[in-house]
């Protein structure tokens, strides 16, 4: 059956005119519903295709999270004692105005990695935050990741 014997078999049905008929009483033409039809109902487009393909190659959990759980955990504390520090009485946020220098905080930190800082933070978290901090920052000027909501400018 060619598209033009679909449309004409659709057209004709009387589920078709109760469906069109509903559709009306919400002010629609009905337009989208006839493609749909036409097309297949819920086909997925190429960018929902892309974007989902992209998504599950991404493994944030069984490829992060549960190898280094400890880590994140210890990542947390780094991000909560810095909000602490820099912005004690506001909402927890990346103020980034507070760190622009990420390479050279990160490089200090190395220095000193395999030791506890006095905020009671190890050093080679530290590394991992300002190495985080980095990356987030070059993806963005890349077009690469969008700015966090979370992030104060």
């Amino acid at each position: 059956m060619n598209t033009r014997e679909k449309y004409a078999e659709m057209l004709e049905s009387e589920e078709h005119e109760r469906r069109m008929r509903v559709i009306a009483q919400n002010g629609n033409s009905g337009e989208h519903y006839e493609q749909d039809m036409l097309n297949g109902f819920n086909k997925p487009t190429e960018e929902v295709v892309t974007k989902a393909v992209t998504r599950k190659a991404t493994p944030v959990f069984s490829g992060v999270l549960k190898y280094f759980p400890d880590a994140i955990n210890e990542l947390a504390r780094c991000s909560m004692a810095g909000q602490k520090q820099h912005a004690p009485d506001e909402p927890l946020q990346w103020h980034r105005e507070k760190s622009g220098d990420e390479l050279d905080a990160l490089a200090r930190h190395l220095l000193e990695a395999g030791t506890i800082d006095d905020d009671s933070i190890r050093h080679s978290t530290k590394v991992l935050w300002r190495a985080a901090a980095n990356l987030q920052k070059e993806l963005e000027l890349a077009g690469e990741a969008p700015l966090s909501k979370y992030n104060k400018i």
